[in-house]
């Protein structure tokens, strides 16, 4: 099991050199002799290396805003302003952005795309289950899908912004929520429509098989097919 003692103080000790030499393997010999943690206890906590420790910044900074999540009083705002608040405050939990533009350069490459995009995922997933969600169909599905999109432009957007206190960040994040809540809409609309009814019990009727991922399951993959009857 890995320490996460050991793993606070190699990540902290990788801040000061991730901005020069990237999440390299550079950055992760470099930290390690500065933390003082053996090469075989790094390699026990980091067995892929450098993307490994890439990700436990990412998960640091999911866990930073669960924790802001939790001490907020969300009960008063609109659901879409709760949306907003969390990827707001997962943003806010980044002390340096060019910790996260160093990580995007990394799961741009072909070999560790398939971890920055679970790594997006799992975090929108942790943002539905702290306001709530508890859908177990499609919707679960759609819902982390589309966060994702929303979550991914803004983090582009807010890397490249320079106002004062992120403001523009945050007005493109509340456009980008605010087409979202549109689709949603539409979406409620068309499943009164009976067009729309009747190819959900037929053509597309697969889609009511389809369920969110078990608890304990190990497959793998996100979610589950549930067969004909």
């Amino acid at each position: 099991m890995d320490d996460p003692d050991l793993m606070t103080r190699l990540l902290d000790a990788a801040k000061m050199h991730v901005p020069f030499d990237g999440w390299s393997e550079a950055t992760l010999r470099a930290a390690a002799q500065d933390a003082d943690i053996a090469p075989g206890l790094v390699a026990a906590i980091c067995p892929r290396g450098a993307v490994d420790l890439a990700l436990a910044y990412h998960e640091a900074g999911d866990h930073e805003m669960l924790a802001r999540l939790e001490a907020a009083d969300l009960d008063d705002m609109r659901f879409r302003d709760r949306i907003a608040f969390a990827v707001r405050a997962r943003l806010e939990a980044v002390e340096d952005k060019e910790l996260v533009r160093r990580g995007m350069t990394l799961f741009s490459l072909p070999s560790h795309a398939a971890d920055g995009a679970r790594a997006i995922w799992q975090t929108c997933d942790r943002i539905w289950l702290a306001l709530g969600d508890s859908s177990d169909d499609v919707n679960w599905y759609t819902k982390r899908a589309t966060l994702s999109g929303v979550y991914g432009a803004t983090v582009l957007y807010w890397l490249g912004d320079d106002s004062e206190d992120n403001a523009r960040t945050w007005e493109f994040l509340d456009r980008r929520i605010e087409d979202v809540m549109t689709i949603e809409k539409i979406k409620a609309r068309a499943r009164g429509n009976r067009l729309v009814a009747g190819l959900m019990a037929g053509p597309l009727g697969f889609l009511g098989r389809i369920r969110a991922p078990q608890a304990g399951a190990a497959t793998g993959m996100p979610g589950r097919w549930n067969g004909p009857t």
